[in-house]
């Protein structure tokens, strides 16, 4: 039985300890990316984003595993669950707003600042510093193709992209399954369902990768092939970095499974991590729309 008073947990050395390690990550990555413009390598700041993103694994899984151990031993009160229920739900709004902000550059390129520069809108003077420019998207041509040359060619959507969202639609509902199961206490079909997720997922990156290494290759799009090129690997890669980070969570709520962990009633860090997988596909359909067909 859960305690029902407000738990106040012990000091804890992992809140400091993460920033720290996050900090190291940004300043390593900061650093790589300097060194890679200037041509130099990964150079020390790769060091220093691996290093940082180790530690940052290693404080996560001390920090969830004191987390766990709290919970079995009845400290959680109802008050509690509420807490964690608020505070799950701020991050993923956080992550809304986070893939929001890259959703409205997108928005304003194609819409406004492409338009302009091609001579259109209220501000077509832009024209003038490319006055041979003709405003299109996907931009396979860029004012400057010395600069940044265009692709050839862009992603045929109803292809690799159509089955991505197939597949990522599809665990949707696989986990939905999975936790109708658990809340039924079919433990067996929890773990099948869950297993059937994480495979999906799996299956989405690797055909996220196929995708990435066929444009670099044979289509000319890359990061540095103008707007459209960064745009979408903006938005692609950290969805990508999204759902790889939803199939770590799911492997390890597979596993807690196995191990005999939740219960009909309380089972919140399996709700968490649906909640995260949920918003990832609905992510992806909007990316679907907006980068790949219209």
């Amino acid at each position: 039985m859960s305690t029902q008073s407000y738990y106040v947990p012990d000091q804890s050395r992992w809140p400091i300890l993460a920033s720290m390690a996050l900090f190291l990550m940004a300043f390593g990555a900061g650093n790589m990316i300097n060194a890679l413009s200037a041509g130099d390598g990964g150079g020390v700041g790769l060091v220093m984003l691996l290093a940082g993103a180790l530690g940052m694994g290693m404080i996560l899984v001390g920090w969830f595993g004191n987390v766990i151990k709290e919970s079995h031993s009845g400290l959680y009160s109802q008050q509690m669950d509420r807490s964690f229920r608020w505070g799950m739900s701020w991050f993923i709004f956080s992550e809304i707003m986070f893939f929001a902000a890259f959703f409205g550059t997108l928005f304003y390129v194609r819409n406004l600042a492409v338009p302009w520069l091609g001579g259109e809108g209220d501000k077509g003077v832009s024209n003038m510093l490319w006055q041979e420019f003709s405003s299109q998207w996907p931009l396979l041509s860029t004012p400057d193709p010395q600069l940044y040359p265009g692709p050839q060619a862009v992603i045929d959507p109803w292809h690799i992209p159509l089955l991505n969202t197939i597949l990522l639609i599809s665990s949707s509902f696989t986990v939905t399954l999975a936790h109708k199961a658990l809340k039924l206490g079919g433990r067996s079909r929890v773990v099948f369902w869950l297993a059937a997720t994480i495979l999906l997922g799996v299956i989405f990156l690797y055909f996220q990768a196929y995708e990435y290494a066929e444009a670099y290759n044979e289509l000319g799009l890359t990061l540095h092939s103008g707007i459209y090129g960064a745009t979408f690997f903006i938005l692609t890669g950290f969805h990508g970095l999204h759902v790889t980070m939803g199939t770590v969570m799911l492997i390890i709520i597979w596993l807690r499974v196995l191990k005999g962990h939740f219960s009909e009633e309380k089972h919140f860090a399996f709700e968490a991590v649906s909640w995260y997988w949920h918003f990832v596909d609905v992510v992806w359909v909007g990316l679907f729309l907006f980068v790949y067909i219209l």
